[in-house]
């Protein structure tokens, strides 16, 4: 990895980092509350509420995972904190992804969904994780950087 890839990617994780930061931290205030539905950001917790104050622990280690990561990046060991953070990050939004799946395949008063409903529950809000989910994926050229300079 060049310096021009690690300062991109000091930069990127830094700022994806404190994103992901201040979604734990709302997401924690949320648990301590009602919660809240923000435009398309859903922190309420409707799916699983018991699970929210986990998932916002989650995303605060996501974003302190990802800052620490940022000095001197291309460090096989900081590249290490930034992937243990993605991966979080996949298995957090993929639990939410799988739940939006399972929710809507049964209909209300019949065995399966209509077609209108099966798409309309996959319209927004979105909870914090999916929103971070295609960010963290950038990770995945860093690994491969790293992995060609290895040769």
């Amino acid at each position: 990895m060049n310096e021009g890839e690690e300062k991109l990617g000091q930069i990127y994780f830094a700022i994806l980092g404190a994103v992901a930061l201040a979604f734990g931290a709302a997401e924690l205030i949320a648990s301590a509350s009602e919660g809240f539905t923000w435009g398309i950001l859903d922190s309420s917790g409707g799916a699983d509420p018991m699970f929210l104050p986990w998932r916002a622990i989650i995303i605060l280690s996501v974003g302190f995972f990802y800052l620490s990561s940022v000095k001197n990046f291309a460090e096989i060991h900081q590249l290490a904190k930034a992937v243990m953070a993605s991966i979080m990050i996949w298995i957090v939004a993929g639990m939410a992804i799988w739940s939006r799946i399972a929710g809507s395949i049964p209909g209300e008063e019949t065995w399966f969904n209509s077609l209108e409903g099966f798409l309309a529950s996959y319209a927004p809000p979105y909870c914090p994780e999916m929103f971070l989910l295609p960010f963290s994926l950038v990770i995945v050229y860093y690994v491969l950087k790293e992995k060609e300079t290895e040769k």
